[in-house]
């Protein structure tokens, strides 16, 4: 997050800040964390805490984002099927943790913070969509995957089941093996839909 106008930042102070939110996330979730909490718990005024974040939500965003990575790694295998698979158990980790509950609630918050909407598009939703273009591309150039469909729309397929189980909690957020069999059957490229696209 930009650090707004003042004296610079004490970085002992600024990790203790971010410390004291991270334990407070995960402790009380980020609607019941307070300023005034952090402050206490940081040993840093919250006059101060102000001077640097505009509110507890950027602190939040910055601690949250400093615990993850926000590139996953790329699987690379040589196989569509399983590149995806592989990237999408990765993020189901991910979403099944800690760290999922926290981004739940930081999406909740980014509906009426555009600040917060735009810190997790740009760190984390961004990255992670164009870790599943390449595999989607890749997958294209290898014949594997189909070419007649616009690969935001594939991504948006891939994606999405993972994001609305976390949000809603209607399935289990890591059951991607059958969410992958079952895209597949419609994005997998073979000589009936070869034909269609004649």
């Amino acid at each position: 997050m930009p650090t707004r106008p003042g004296r610079p930042r004490s970085e002992q102070s600024r990790l203790s800040v971010l410390r004291a939110a991270s334990e407070l996330l995960r402790e009380v979730g980020l609607r019941a964390m307070t300023t005034e909490e952090i402050a206490g718990r940081s040993g840093v005024s919250k006059a101060t805490i102000y001077k640097w974040w505009p509110n507890k939500y950027a602190v939040a965003i910055e601690a949250f984002l400093g615990q993850i990575m926000a590139e996953a790694p790329d699987p690379d295998t040589g196989s569509a099927r399983e590149d995806i698979l592989g990237v999408l158990r990765g993020l189901a980790h991910f979403y099944d943790g800690e760290s999922g509950r926290v981004f739940a609630q930081l999406v909740g918050e980014g509906q009426s913070d555009p600040a917060v909407a735009a810190e997790l598009q740009t760190h984390l939703v961004a990255p992670r969509r164009a870790l599943m273009r390449r595999v989607w591309e890749r997958g294209v150039a290898r014949g594997e995957l189909r070419a007649d469909i616009d690969a935001d729309v594939a991504v948006d397929l891939l994606l999405s089941p993972l994001l609305y189980r976390l949000l809603l909690g209607h399935a289990a957020v890591g059951d991607v093996d059958h969410v992958v069999a079952a895209a597949m059957g419609g994005l997998r490229r073979t000589l009936e839909t070869e034909r269609e696209v004649q």
